[in-house]
């Protein structure tokens, strides 16, 4: 993937926590995962990638970053299905804004979203994924970024 591929994904990570108050906002330098199995947190939230391009996109975090963000919306219920909402919705958020930048060849599939680890995450064998570690108030989550050129 280009530099300036990733960095858009950096400016849109950047971007989304800045609308909750980014002050405390760490995004990390992003580096290669030779697509071995990808580490997952609590919740993960995967958007599938066609068109001209193909591949996924994932958002994973802590239990405790999505009841942060769920806090700066102002929103109090912490249940399990708002957890499962959430990450799907920041993966879409995401997704939809590379979007943006990419053009309409850039097509997102809705989020498949699950708690705890998966089976498995498949990600292009002959790609490497681009892994963007994020820390907000201290709490960790991860974009991963793969994609085929």
């Amino acid at each position: 993937m280009k530099e300036q591929k990733l960095q858009i994904f950096l400016n849109i990570v950047t971007n989304y926590f800045n609308q909750f108050g980014g002050e405390e906002l760490v995004v990390d330098t992003p580096y290669l995962l030779e697509n071995q199995q990808p580490k997952v947190h609590d919740y993960t939230g995967v958007i599938g990638i066609s068109g001209v391009q193909k591949g996924v996109v994932y958002f994973s975090a802590t239990r405790e970053i999505l009841s942060r963000i769920l806090d700066s919306m102002g929103e109090p219920d912490k249940s399990e299905d708002n957890f499962v909402d959430l990450v799907g919705e920041v993966a879409n958020t995401i997704a939809g804004n590379a979007r943006n930048e990419f053009g309409a060849s850039f097509h997102i599939s809705v989020p498949f979203v699950f708690k705890g680890s998966p089976q498995s995450i498949i990600l292009p064998k002959d790609e490497r994924s681009f892994i963007i570690p994020v820390t907000w108030y201290g709490q960790v989550g991860e974009i991963v970024v793969c994609l085929q050129n």
